[in-house]
């Protein structure tokens, strides 16, 4: 609990090797507080944690760390220091010998855990996360954008190879193709996962198990997304029939012990007692929260027919065009998904088509009598010194809902913002609750034509779904930008693409439609890109050559039949070593082997080190 807010009362969770379970509540309900229980950064109130000692554990923190100036490789670096405690801990307590039986299990023990955790080297493990990410691992982490950001956060939570990986909300700030490469990574991963995430698909094509926070209890539910809708359906339907019995013989009990002297003469007092029971289960029953209700307020002016049109727009920035001679007509009625991964444009062309920023050719033509409502201008507008009610009733009690007024703390409460809540500072709600406000004040703007930038991060899926259902309601002109695929497959009929070389391109259908034709998206926000390009233009001349010298190309060939007789010398002495007649030969026959056993270890990681540099630049110069 924190404070009077009980998250959860009396819960149970049990996690298995090798599932992937997704934790599912609605904002605030506790999901991130349940995996810092795991972590151990929180304490239980009352009940236990239980996690086997020495397990490899690793999380994902929904909110992004500050930039700082630290190198891509150190931030990847830290997700070792378990580790390389762990080598620390082997070497020091090999220097101590003779060891007795306690200390032999535990050199043991740590030698498996290493093994296990990636080996002796520190280095092997951290180039390859960068190599899988395309990370660049030379450059600063102030300047990266936020969703690069995040693929440095992955890679630092996957480097250390954790057995129990927790994951919040690890879609937020993705692109598109990161939130695939995402996918096949933990599917492919054979530790156990405990993931929060409000993207549908994403758990869709993960989940082996679906928990739901629901009124403080955690509830389990086998299968994907698409599963627990079925079970909970079902469920909620046997809760209010099992419900509604248990009132009607209630009402019956409540009735006989009210009738007359007569009744009370003859009562059965076994009866009574039972009675009292009733009660008191009434009593403890947790009524099943409020759903969420949006309203739109849809423009009674009609919008011309004819939306807006685009001709030949061509335009970009440092001589880099992010679209090329694009044409598009939007007619009334028309709802367009926009499609592309970070840095290609899509906010770009959202400000172009509204006319906050003018293409560098071409031309773009609105429509009669638009009334636009416009989500990523409010959230920047977003004044976080006022309160939730202030913010949407613009200092008014009132405010008008499609003709009829509503006092702005109960429109709130259709937003799951209690009476309490409603009267709190937005600097004080968390990113989904901000994104709840807007969406509250958004919608109460009379508007013809809605833009959506992005208005799924951080929301629950319960609010998340009762958009969709008013949106698939909205009978005027939407266009959304989205990398919600669950969510673009409910609400668009067309889609426009950025496909790369300045071409964007309408499809008929949502993402799914598309992602049928097997087409690729253009690549915007790339930094390993960038840097390579800034190496290139820093002034040295690039070499001609176009593959490894002679003497390098040599080299490379014969590495793998080196690294594979060090690490079968590595593995015979480490046989040797893990018996327990090694310990009783002379102390100085074991230090010396010890030695020789750190000495191979570091002689085989500089092997694949260097594998691994000349490998590099072998693929470099093809």
């Amino acid at each position: 609990a924190f404070g009077d807010q009980v998250i959860l009362r009396e819960a149970n969770l049990r996690l298995e090797t090798g599932e992937r379970v997704c934790l599912i509540g609605r904002n605030g309900s506790g999901k991130s507080s349940t995996l810092k229980l795991l972590t151990g950064d929180i304490e239980p109130d009352e009940g236990r944690v239980e996690i086997p000692p020495g397990i490899r554990l690793a999380m994902l923190d929904q909110a992004l760390d500050e930039p700082t100036e630290r190198l891509v490789r150190d931030v990847v670096t830290d997700g070792m220091h378990a580790q390389r405690s762990r080598i620390e801990a082997f070497r020091a307590l090999s220097a101590k010998l003779p060891p007795g039986k306690a200390q032999l299990r535990e050199l043991e023990a740590l030698q498996a855990s290493i093994e296990a955790g990636g080996g002796w080297s520190i280095d092997v493990p951290v180039d390859a996360v960068i190599s899988q990410l395309d990370l660049p691992g030379d450059e600063r982490m102030s300047e990266l954008s936020g969703g690069w950001r995040r693929r440095v956060a992955l890679a630092q939570a996957l480097v250390g190879k954790p057995e129990l990986l927790l994951l919040d909300e690890p879609t937020n700030h993705l692109d598109i193709s990161t939130i695939e490469w995402l996918e096949g990574e933990v599917r492919r991963y054979d530790g156990t996962v405990l993931f929060v995430s409000h993207d549908r698909g994403f758990v869709e094509r993960l989940a082996t198990r679906v928990v739901s926070i629901d009124r403080g209890s955690l509830r389990s539910w086998p299968g994907g997304y698409r599963a627990y809708l079925r079970q909970k359906r079902r469920a909620d339907a046997e809760e209010d029939r099992a419900n509604a019995l248990f009132d009607k013989s209630l009402a019956e009990e409540e009735a006989w012990i009210r009738r007359g002297i007569k009744a009370r003469e003859s009562r059965n007092e076994g009866r009574v007692r039972a009675l009292e029971a009733m009660r008191e289960q009434r009593a403890q029953r947790v009524k099943r929260p409020a759903q969420a209700r949006i309203h739109i307020n849809e423009s009674e002016q009609l919008s011309g027919k004819k939306v807006i049109e685009v001709r030949n727009v061509t335009h970009g920035y440092s001589g880099i065009n992010l679209f090329r001679n694009f044409s598009l007509r939007i007619m009334r009625g028309d709802r367009i998904g926009i499609i592309g991964n970070n840095g290609v444009g899509k906010s770009t062309l959202l400000r172009i088509l509204l006319g906050e920023v003018k293409p560098d050719t071409g031309s773009v033509k609105r429509g009669t009598h638009l009334q636009v409502a416009y989500f990523d201008q409010l959230r920047r507008e977003l004044d976080t010194t006022k309160t939730v009610a202030e913010i949407v009733g613009e200092g008014r009690d009132y405010i008008d809902i499609q003709g009829r007024k509503k006092h702005v703390v109960g429109y709130l409460t259709d937003f799951l913002f209690s009476a309490k809540r409603a009267m709190t500072r937005v600097s004080a709600l968390s990113g989904g609750e901000r994104n709840r406000v807007i969406l509250a004040k958004l919608l109460i703007q009379p508007a013809n034509l809605l833009i959506f930038d992005e208005p799924t991060n951080d929301l629950d899926v319960e609010t998340l779904e009762a958009l969709e259902s008013r949106l698939i309601a909205y009978s005027a002109t939407l266009i959304v930008v989205s990398h919600d695929r669950y969510f673009l497959d409910q609400v668009v009929t067309s889609t426009l693409v950025f496909e790369g070389d300045g071409v964007v391109h309408r499809y008929t259908g949502g993402y799914s439609d598309w992602e049928r034709l097997r087409r690729q998206l253009a690549v915007g926000d790339s930094p390993a890109s960038v840097a390579r390009t800034a190496r290139r233009s820093s002034g040295r001349t690039p070499s001609p050559a176009r593959k490894l010298t002679y003497k390098l190309q040599r080299e490379l060939d014969g590495l793998p039949q080196r690294i594979k007789a060090l690490e079968q010398r590595v593995q015979a002495l480490e046989q040797q070593v893990n018996t327990a007649e090694f310990y009783r030969q002379p102390h100085e026959t074991v230090q010396a082997t010890l030695h020789e056993l750190d000495r191979l270890r570091l002689r085989l990681e500089a092997a694949v080190d260097r594998w691994g540099e000349l490998e590099t630049q072998s693929q470099e110069l093809r």
